[in-house]
């Protein structure tokens, strides 16, 4: 039997059979990292709270990390999945190219300027006098691994929009699992606490790197090469048409979060952990929701390339009724067990407190934040750059950061708590007429 082309499959395939083929390995690779993030959390847990905490004051450079990886391999993967929708793969490689190598150079500057400013860095992401060696320890190693993670994301978010999404899968895998198994041996075997904690995790992205490169190097249509960069007018301006929205999203992520525990350290070091916790707790329902997208991204820019506008809408309307009937058998159950998931990960009562009234807030709200990422996905990947880069920032930065300052200043830690649910609704508000606009914006070729 003849192997059908990415290219037949993605522009002709039943979207009810593309989406969830394409979406399942990113499933797989968002859902077993975000497990190994909180396997991550739990033997942190074991440390003590300051530790708990430190991981949480790191994770603005976490998302800063992601950010320039999502800026570099969406930008990219965009423009590749659009190219190779029209047939033009030489482009495609070519910006392939041109996006790894920016984001190794750019990787590099961040550990250099990291390491160089390193305590004023640390206090100034919300450390606490006794958070502060803690952080200091986790930040330093994970700067180190800068251009591993940078190159890592942009590997993997182009092999994903090549139609690739299960040779991304492994490398992602891969990762996790070396993490589950080294962070307790250097965190605890070797004593090396929380500096063995992201030891342990910059190796693993080591080795998720040379798995995702091993694929990059012997794609079906894009083989990518450091020496087939080609610093032109034309790739830059379309890494930053298509990366500006994920930027603005991760970025605007990280100065959330440092906002975030700064305005949760007033009530304490548990306060802090416990936000941190419900971040990561979170993240495993999303990253399902997320991946799910990723399996969209693919068909929606090959079919927007070759102008399958109805293919497109399609592709959107059935990833958001996924998401409702997904966010409801989610959400139900961790709403119900919310004190106990909080508790499981870090066994005091202060952190429960605080983690168990924010879990049960953001669940509440979870798909409306699902129709608003698809949404996103979907503008980014055909090139709608002024819709996408605004609806890009609402969620966790129009909306979020002043709801954040008014709600502390109005009900304290309990309106620190609601904050994230009250910005869902909001963007969400916003998404709707941006979408209904896109949608009259396409037109079917002449």
């Amino acid at each position: 039997m003849e192997k059908i082309s990415k290219y037949d499959l993605l522009t002709t395939g039943a979207i009810s059979r593309v989406i969830p083929q394409l979406a399942l390995p990113a499933i797989i690779g968002m859902v077993v990292t975000s497990i190994y993030n909180i396997v991550d959390s739990y033997y942190v847990g074991l440390i003590n709270t300051q530790a708990t905490a430190a991981v949480g004051v790191v994770f603005p450079v976490m998302a800063i990390l992601q950010a320039v990886g999502f800026f570099f391999g969406q930008g990219s993967g965009t423009y590749i999945s659009r190219q190779l929708g029209a047939k033009q793969d030489q482009k495609a490689q070519t910006m392939a190219s041109t996006a790894l190598l920016t984001a190794l150079l750019t990787g590099v500057a961040i550990t250099v300027f990291g390491l160089l400013f390193l305590e004023p860095l640390s206090k100034g992401l919300g450390s606490t006098p006794t958070i502060l060696p803690y952080t200091k320890d986790y930040l330093g190693v994970i700067l180190l691994g800068a251009p591993v993670m940078t190159c890592s994301m942009v590997l993997n978010n182009q092999l994903r929009f090549e139609g690739n999404a299960r040779e991304s899968m492994y490398g992602m895998v891969l990762g996790a699992l070396l993490n589950v198994g080294l962070v307790p041996l250097f965190t605890f075997t070797f004593g090396l606490g929380i500096l063995g904690t992201a030891i342990g995790t910059v190796l693993s992205q080591v080795a998720a790197l040379l798995v995702m490169w091993y694929y990059a190097r012997r794609g079906e249509s894009v083989k990518v090469s450091l020496r087939g960069a080609r610093f032109e007018r034309e790739y830059m301006l379309q890494i930053v048409a298509g990366g500006s929205p994920s930027l603005s999203r991760q970025g605007l992520a990280s100065v959330s979060t440092l906002m975030l525990n700064v305005a949760a350290g007033a009530y304490g070091d548990a306060a802090i952990a416990g936000m941190s916790l419900v971040t990561r707790i979170v993240f495993i329902i999303f990253a399902v929701l997320i991946g799910f997208g990723h399996g969209f991204q693919p068909l929606c820019g090959f079919c927007y390339g070759a102008g399958l506008y109805d293919r497109v809408k399609q592709g959107f309307w059935f990833c958001v009724k996924f998401a409702c009937v997904f966010s409801v058998v989610a959400c139900v159950p961790a709403f119900l067990m919310s004190d106990s998931l909080i508790d499981l990960l870090r066994h005091d009562a202060a952190v429960v407190a605080v983690g168990g009234v924010a879990l049960r807030w953001q669940l509440v709200t979870t798909p409306l934040g699902a129709f608003v990422m698809y949404s996103n996905m979907m503008m980014q990947t055909s090139g709608s750059t002024l819709s996408a880069n605004l609806l890009a920032m609402m969620r966790n930065g129009i909306c979020f950061i002043p709801t954040l300052l008014i709600m502390n200043y109005l009900m304290g830690l309990s309106g620190v708590e609601m904050s994230q649910a009250i910005a869902d609704v909001l963007a969400f508000l916003v998404a709707i007429p941006l979408t209904v606009q896109f949608f009259r914006s396409l037109r079917k070729p002449a």
